[in-house]
């Protein structure tokens, strides 16, 4: 799954006429190794840990270049920036978050998903990648 994800991802920097550096190679590698939902920040800091020259803003430039080749997807998480997770963890799925209590539920609707392509087709819209967060309260919250 890894491999596929690596080619797609070389497919779609090829396609946009840019090169996979050492840096685009090391962020894809480090994202293969976090088993959790993770923020850009957090990502950035792993590889300053491990003294690793890559900017954070070669960072930030290559997370939407991640998403629009499906390597990963925006999550949820517990704060206000953008989460991330690999799509290989779990294959794709939504989320639902309690506003109150923060918890997060993982779901998959090929009911939603076929709708989402029906009305892109209709537009003649071409989605690369989306974000379906939904909030609201958990039954415990309720």
């Amino acid at each position: 799954m890894a491999h596929r994800l690596k080619e797609q991802y070389k497919e779609l920097l090829d396609k946009k006429g840019l090169t996979y550096t050492f840096e685009r190679k090391r962020i894809f590698e480090e994202i293969q190794k976090i088993s959790v939902h993770f923020h850009v920040d957090g990502l950035y800091d792993r590889f300053k840990k491990q003294g690793e020259r890559i900017s954070r803003a070669t960072v930030y430039r290559t997370i939407p270049l991640l998403l629009e080749s499906g390597v990963i997807q925006k999550s949820a998480g517990n704060g206000k920036r953008d989460f991330f997770e690999k799509t290989n963890a779990k294959g794709h799925h939504d989320h639902m978050i309690c506003v109150k209590c923060e918890k997060i539920i993982e779901f998959h609707n090929e009911k939603i998903e076929a709708l989402q392509d029906e009305i892109s087709k209709h537009h003649k819209f071409k989605v690369t990648f989306h974000d379906h967060r939904l909030f609201g309260y958990c039954q415990k919250c309720q």
